[in-house]
C-alpha cells in the first residue's frame, strides 16, 4: 500500500486541508480534514471516499460542522444508481465523480480516469456537493487536457473556467484563485 499526504491551502476559502491517500491493488481511498472560515461561517469537514482503481467512485461520507450546524451526506453507489442518505436519487444516475466544494481533491477522479492526451476534452456529469449551502445537485463539467500537468476545468454551461495544474498522479498543485498546494 502506498500512502500520499498532501496539504492544501484554500486561497479564496480561507482553508487549510489535510489529505491522506492510499492507494492498494484494488482501491483509492481518501481520507481528509478541511478547516476554514468564509462569510462569517467557520467550518471543519471530514470526509472518506473510496474508489475502485480506474478512480471511479463507490463510497463517501461527509462529516461538517458549519458555525453549530452539522450536515452529513453519505453516498454509495450499487448497481449503476447513487443511494444518497438512504434513498436512491434518480437525476444522480448518470454522475460518475462527485464534485465536494472546498477541495481541490475532487478533481482528481476526473483527471485520472478519464486520462486524457493532449489536446482531448471530455463532458462529464458529477454529483455537486456545496458544503457550505447545504446543498446536493448534478451537475455538467468539461475537461480538458492541454499537456500532461495543465487541464482546463470548466462548469457547464460556462459560468467557470480555470486551468489547473496537477502533478504526475493527477493530484492538484496549483488551481489559481482557489487552491495552491503548500505540501
Amino acid at each position: 500500500m502506498e500512502d500520499t499526504i498532501i496539504l492544501w491551502q484554500g486561497e479564496y476559502y480561507n482553508s487549510l486541508e489535510h489529505c491522506t491517500i492510499q492507494l492498494d491493488e484494488n482501491a483509492v481511498k481518501i481520507y481528509s480534514t478541511i478547516v476554514g472560515h468564509l462569510d462569517n461561517k467557520i467550518y471543519n469537514i471530514a470526509y472518506f471516499i473510496e474508489a475502485n482503481r480506474n478512480w471511479e467512485v463507490q463510497h463517501f461520507s461527509i462529516n461538517a460542522k458549519i458555525n453549530s450546524s452539522p450536515f452529513q451526506v453519505e453516498g454509495r453507489k450499487t448497481n449503476g444508481h447513487w443511494n444518497v442518505n438512504g434513498s436512491v436519487i434518480n437525476n444522480l444516475y448518470a454522475c460518475v465523480d462527485i464534485d465536494i466544494s472546498l477541495t481541490p481533491l475532487s478533481n482528481s477522479f476526473p483527471i485520472n480516469r478519464l486520462k486524457l492526451k493532449d489536446g482531448q476534452q471530455a463532458h462529464i456529469d458529477v454529483i455537486y456537493i456545496d458544503v457550505l449551502e447545504q446543498k446536493i445537485t448534478a451537475r455538467e463539467q468539461k475537461y480538458s487536457r492541454l499537456s500532461a500537468e495543465k487541464y482546463k476545468y470548466e462548469n457547464v454551461p460556462n459560468d467557470f473556467e480555470a486551468i489547473i495544474t496537477v502533478d504526475k498522479s493527477g493530484l492538484v498543485v496549483s488551481y489559481p484563485e482557489l487552491f495552491e498546494r503548500v505540501h
